[in-house]
């Protein structure tokens, strides 16, 4: 069972060359993250949801405080955490195939497995027949499904996702949160996903964090009580729709405070 703990965690940015003094992006946020959680960070653009995910994944460190995994200081990137990116960040030189099953090839891993691995995630996120295909002749929500797979293939403890679906169309869109839902309703991974959106939020989580305009500190957190498997036309259900009228008073005022800032 693994279990995250964000404790405490701040981060100050030192002033840019040539500008005067420093950006706090993040106040002190406490987070307890369980085996099996879907935890969707909402917060507005710039409140710095995004550098709290970087610090979890060890691509950023806090300022102050500290990050546990299953006891353990996260101070580097590392196996256990998988990340995805909102950019597709698929290596274009190399097949979807291949793109999946790098992870494992770096760990080592035989090429019989890994092969048999990267194909078994080929079907489970719908690319079966497209395993030869280079990045360049994938549409935007091929792409995605391709780094959600790597990820995966890798078996992390914990899934990272920031914005992976904000530069898709919206009917591409709503189908990723339906083949990301469906994933962990069957794999039941830990994840942490954010997100500026509100319906999407409440339709992939089991718990939505509301983080506060910048400096970012954790202003509410709401357990979504709906029931798995999700369908899509929860959305237009009473109980979808009362969250999301409480959710976008939660954020409304943030989102004003916010507004005229850049960055995640």
């Amino acid at each position: 069972m693994s279990k995250l703990i964000i404790d405490g965690v701040t981060r100050t940015f030192p002033p840019v060359r040539g500008g005067s003094g420093s950006t706090r992006a993040l106040e002190p946020i406490s987070l307890s993250v369980a085996d099996n959680d879907f935890i969707a960070i909402l917060g507005p653009s710039g409140c710095g949801k995004s550098t709290l995910l970087r610090i979890v994944a060890g691509l950023d460190r806090a300022s102050d405080g500290r990050v546990l995994l299953d006891g353990e200081p996260v101070t580097r990137p590392g196996a256990d955490r998988g990340m995805v990116f909102q950019s597709y960040t698929l290596f274009p030189w190399l097949s979807v195939i291949d793109n999946i099953a790098f992870g494992l090839r770096e760990r080592g891993v035989s090429e019989v497995e890994r092969r048999q691995t990267a194909e078994e995630w080929c079907i489970r996120v719908g690319l079966s027949g497209f395993e030869r295909h280079y990045p360049r002749q994938l549409s935007g929500g091929m792409q995605q499904r391709t780094a959600i797979a790597r990820v995966l293939a890798n078996d992390p403890k914990i899934m990272l996702l920031d914005e992976p679906f904000g530069a898709l169309d919206n009917q591409t869109r709503a189908l990723m949160q339906e083949m990301l839902l469906g994933i962990w309703e069957r794999e039941k991974k830990t994840v942490l996903f954010v997100t500026h959106d509100i319906e999407e939020a409440i339709f992939l989580a089991s718990r939505v964090v509301v983080v506060s305009a910048r400096p970012g500190r954790i202003k509410a957190e709401v357990n979504i009580d709906l029931p798995h498997p999700r369908h899509y036309t929860l959305k237009t259900s009473p109980e979808f729709s009362a969250l999301k009228a409480r959710l976008t008073e939660e954020i409304r005022a943030e989102a004003v405070l916010a507004s005229g800032t850049a960055g995640g």
